[in-house]
Formats: C-alpha cells, structure tokens, sequence
C-alpha cells in the first residue's frame, strides 16, 4: 500500500471501528444498567408500568410499550392469554369488551379474527391492534424486563410461553410471575434462566419462598410488610416488589408526591409498580434512587 495512503486507511479504519463498537455499547447500555441495577444496586428501586400504562396510549399496546421504552421505565407489565387457534396474546381480560371495539372471549376469536378489533383509550378508537406475545418480545428485545402476568393454567401453556421467549435469547428480560409459589419449581425445570417472580401472600409464605433456590425477586402485598422481614430480604439479595396502584397512585394523582412519600415510608422495596411511572420515574429520580 502507497506510504502516504497507509495513516489515512489506518486512520478510517480504527474510526469504523470506534463507531460500531459504540453503536453496540448505546444498543446494549439500557438493558444491561437495568440488569446492573437489578443484581448488583439494591438502593436502585425499579420502576414497573403496570400493563404499560401512560397518559397517550392503550394499555397492553405496542405503542404504550414503545413509550414505556422512550421514557425509561425498566419493568413493563403484561398480561398473557390464547386465541381460539392457540396463539399468544396480550390482554387483561377474559373478553375484549372493556378494551376493544368489540365484544366477546379472547379465546372465542382466532389470532386473525383479533386483529380485526382495535384497541380503545378511554372512549376512543385508536389504531392500535391486540399484540402478540411474540411482537412484544421482538419490540422488547435487548431494551427493558418484562413482567408475564400469566392468565394461564397448565404446563403445556407455560412451555409454549418460555419456547418463544428461547427463540428470541430474551430469558434474562423475563420476570414471570406466579400467584401459586408452589408450582415454582415445576416451572424452573423447564428453563432455569428465566426469573421466577412468586408472590406472597403473609410473611409465612415469604419464609416458605426463601427456601426455594433461585429466586431473585418476591412480590409482596403491604398488608404484613415489616421493615425488619423487609431489610433481611433486601440484605439477603432479593428484590423486594411492591404496588403503587390503587391507594397511593391516586394519592399521587390528587397531590404530587403524596402517593409516593407514604410508600416510599416503606423503605426497604425496590420495585414499585405503577399506573404513573412517568410520574414515579421523575420522583425517584429526586431522590437519587434511579439512574
């Protein structure tokens, strides 16, 4: 190669590669602080969109995913359930009455049938479709955790569910939560990478959950919440969840930080789910106890 042209290609050559390999670190900065955060800082709560809840958009949308993405938030949560020809989608209820433009069971519709409707925000009709589980795992992927609040029963369900989450190498976004901490090791010898999230219903289950290996991450009702059974879990490395819905996002709503200062009184959880995570985003950030 000409002497001259030598430092130029040299030059050009380290330039591309500093791009892509920034271009990879700003692809990969978002999960892995979360991931970070979720291991390794305790004093970091998470923030959780409750069905990706937001002032703009449908709940359970892809759009209202999208903007949980754009805003911060960590932890999406949402609702599995099964058309009639045996797909995946995301929807709270039993029926589409509530949130669609039409009326009837999920599971009495197949997947084309669903895509038919749209999904309603407030009185109005937006454009917005009933998600796959496997369009949010493709809109997710290598960007947030997600929450599976799974409506449904038997193991067959849960395989199809992790089989698609294994398609797309995303077992360390998934947080999949059970209402029945017993089944928890039936579910983990399907797929031991992907985080089982047992809830507890009175600090005897805590104590049953804690003798499970693997567990990272225990939802947890304020009803028997105790700063001492709290800290020994945070201590210990689990993460400790907790609902802002209902009472204290509504405090939230009437009066700025009023929701959040009383549940925060509860100091030792580090993972609030919420209505208003915009709003929790911002306060917790005050507060230094979010990036």
């Amino acid at each position: 190669m000409n002497s001259i042209l030598y430092p130029f290609w040299n030059k050009t050559i380290f330039t591309l590669l500093l791009f892509l390999s920034l271009t990879t670190l700003a692809q990969e900065t978002k999960l892995d602080s979360i991931l970070e955060d979720y291991h390794n800082h305790p004093e970091q709560v998470l923030v959780a969109a409750h069905r990706a809840t937001n002032p703009n958009y449908p709940e359970n949308s892809l759009a209202a995913i999208g903007e949980s993405i754009r805003i911060g938030v960590d932890i999406v949560e949402i609702d599995i359930r099964k058309s009639k020809d045996g797909e995946l989608v995301i929807m709270h209820d039993k029926t589409i009455d509530r949130t669609t433009n039409g009326t009837g069971k999920v599971d009495d519709f197949t997947l084309a049938e669903l895509k038919e409707f749209k999904l309603k925000f407030g009185n109005d009709i937006t454009d917005e479709q009933i998600p796959t589980f496997e369009e949010v795992l493709k809109l997710t992927k290598g960007k947030m955790l997600l929450d599976v609040d799974f409506k449904l029963e038997g193991e067959a369900a849960v395989r199809q569910t992790f089989d698609l989450i294994e398609k797309y190498g995303m077992e360390d976004q998934i947080l999949f939560f059970l209402y029945d901490f017993p089944e928890t090791t039936q579910y983990q010898k399907l797929n031991k990478d992907i985080k089982i999230m047992p809830r507890a219903y009175s600090r005897k289950d805590i104590r049953a959950i804690r003798k499970l290996e693997d567990i990272s991450i225990i939802h947890i009702d304020e009803s028997y919440y105790k700063d001492r059974t709290m800290r020994r879990l945070i201590k210990s490395g689990y993460r400790v969840w907790i609902n802002a819905l209902g009472k204290y996002d509504r405090m939230e709503a009437e009066e700025k930080n009023s929701g959040f200062d009383a549940l925060l009184s509860r100091k030792y959880v580090n993972v609030i789910q919420t209505d208003l995570p915009e709003e929790l985003l911002s306060y917790l950030r005050s507060k230094n106890l979010h990036r």
